[in-house]
């Protein structure tokens, strides 16, 4: 089963907790603080498979959870650092935000890995916390929270040359004519309800990978039939091979399917009608009167499209030097990498150490973010040396500075979370 889209919900591991310990030796009796630092958390990572030719795994499994950090121990031992969750996904996959549809990464290298969430950060242990005036600390950090995001995997095959046209036109036989590709082909529409890949190997040309692209139809960029499901399929390949019916035996005007399709492509995306198309003449062998050859090919230059062949896909008729073409032209056409535009790109929020302050309804400056939650999940504010460790962070991380910019005077209140306490300079 063929499948190009899914969702996932992911979370990085959290980090591990710093221990609160002291050494106490036989012959020690006032051990100084040993308590280790805690772990890392597992990150997220996306690694490109080139064995895997669709998203399906991800249709059974929906939900990734990296390892946490290990705690801190006694004697200074650090716990261990998770180890990473890798994901295997196939080569052309797009990651994206699933709340913004915006893009995360573009793994189209056959090497390509992306940390898509980070691990959180192992909290020191008490023995970091030691200084020539505060010996003895009896708290320490707790371990960063991991990340979590709701991903859409999307998948756009990588071919070098992408066959265009209308259903039952003959891009499959075409394609199981020229590769090893074994697709189904009947005398119905939409038969192709997936895309096929192969690889082109003739003698005397340089192999290169052809894609059939089902269910282009007019009005597929709005969503009609199967065409918006696969029109980005499209934007990967450097050449086009357009197949035209010629042969007029389904009643259809090959003049006017041609202009259709193009149309599709001009609406869903412009820079597709620049990309070098091929215009091929199918079924000729059941053309009547062969003359008409000739004056498709005469409207379809009008139309400014210089490099028109007749074949016949069933029979074989012209396949291998049209073949011969493709692979010529591809040695001029340089392999690029898709551009975006800049506001494509997803920008993630730095969540850790942040914080912001606003003044209520009664005056009283509130103090919030991750690193509130961060500092009183370290602290015991019943405790006198932790209640100084607890100023002093407020000092360094500038959040006092601030609070003096917004006029905070001696005898006003100030909370954390459930925590409020007045201001003296």
């Amino acid at each position: 089963m063929f499948i190009d889209i899914a969702d996932v919900y992911m979370r990085s591991g959290d980090g591990g907790d710093g221990a609160i310990s002291f050494r106490r030796d036989k012959y020690v009796s006032h051990g100084g603080p040993d308590g280790g630092d805690g772990g890392d958390g597992g990150d997220v990572v996306f690694v490109v498979d080139n064995s895997m030719t669709t998203l399906l795994n991800f249709k059974y499994k929906r939900k990734f959870v990296a390892k946490n950090g290990e705690n801190g121990g006694q004697t200074k031992c650090y716990g261990a650092a998770a180890e990473d969750l890798e994901i295997p996904v196939p080569l052309g996959t797009i990651v994206k935000d699933k709340e913004s549809g915006k893009i995360i990464a573009d793994l189209s290298k056959t090497d390509d890995r992306f940390v898509v969430l980070r691990g959180g950060k192992g909290g020191k242990g008490n023995a970091k916390f030691a200084t020539p005036t505060r010996q003895a600390p009896d708290f320490a950090e707790p371990g960063m929270p991991g990340e979590e995001r709701d991903i859409t995997l999307e998948l756009k095959l990588l071919a070098d040359v992408g066959l265009l046209g209308f259903p039952n036109v003959g891009k499959s036989t075409l394609l199981s004519k020229v590769s090893k590709a074994t697709p189904k082909i009947a005398n119905y529409h939409f038969t192709t309800l997936e895309p096929n890949l192969g690889v082109v190997a003739l003698t005397g040309i340089n192999p290169f990978v052809i894609a059939d692209i089902p269910g282009i139809i007019e009005g597929a960029s709005e969503g009609i039939g199967l065409g918006i499901q696969f029109l980005r399929h499209i934007e990967r390949t450097r050449l086009l091979l357009h197949i035209v019916d010629v042969s007029g035996i389904e009643g259809r005007d090959p003049v006017e399917d041609f202009k259709l399709i193009n149309e599709e492509l001009k609406k869903y995306k412009l820079d597709l009608t620049d990309r070098p198309q091929i215009v091929v003449m199918n079924k000729v062998d059941l053309l009547y009167d062969k003359s008409y050859l000739e004056e498709f090919k005469a409207k379809v230059n009008e139309l400014g499209y210089k490099e028109v062949y007749a074949m016949s896909a069933a029979t074989g008729e012209g396949v291998e030097a049209i073949m011969k073409v493709c692979a010529d032209k591809l040695q001029s056409i340089p392999i690029v990498d898709t551009i975006y535009d800049e506001d494509d790109f997803f920008i993630p929020e730095e969540k850790h150490f942040t914080y912001d302050i606003e003044i209520d309804e009664e005056g009283v400056y509130v103090v919030y973010g991750t690193f509130v939650d961060r500092l009183l999940n370290a602290v015991n504010l019943n405790n006198p040396s932790h209640l100084r460790y607890f100023h002093k962070v407020l000092g360094n991380k500038g959040v006092l500075d601030r609070l003096r910019e917004m006029g905070i005077v001696d005898g006003d209140s100030i909370r954390l979370n459930d925590f409020e306490f007045e201001y003296y300079a």
